[in-house]
């Protein structure tokens, strides 16, 4: 991969703002930080435009609320084909949180997800799509 270098002009509020953004996320300058908007922008693009993509879906819930872990598995089984894994962690006696590893087109992604969050006793959950190319 080759480097290119370009310049650019910015009013003193994009200045200051991206200069902001590049300490708060400890960015090691405003390059890394240039890479890390066009890069998260072309991921949304992807997202957007129902390209393949990777990603997770994150769920936190009460394992004792009566047949949740059985729709979520029957659900889960009805996207097996892009499901690539799950993980399931105890965070105490009664809070489960499940990451389920995904690929497939977006829309799909989406769907599942808002499927599985929308389930009874989801206390919270979260997509997280990236590029998977």
């Amino acid at each position: 991969m080759s480097i290119v270098r370009f310049g650019v002009s910015l009013e003193k509020e994009l200045f200051e703002a991206l200069n902001n953004y590049t300490s708060k996320n400890q960015f090691a300058n405003r390059s890394q930080a240039i890479r890390h908007l066009i890069n998260n922008n072309i991921v949304t693009s992807k997202w957007q435009c129902n390209n393949t993509v990777a990603g997770s879906i994150t769920l936190v819930y009460d394992h004792h609320k009566r047949d949740l872990g059985t729709r979520l598995t029957r659900l889960q089984h009805h996207y097996h084909d892009v499901i690539l894994s799950s993980q399931h962690f105890h965070l105490d006696s009664d809070m489960c949180m499940e990451i389920i590893a995904v690929k497939g087109k977006a829309v799909i992604l989406t769907e599942l997800a808002d499927k599985l969050i929308a389930l009874k006793g989801i206390q919270h959950g979260k997509l997280t799509m990236s590029k998977a190319d």
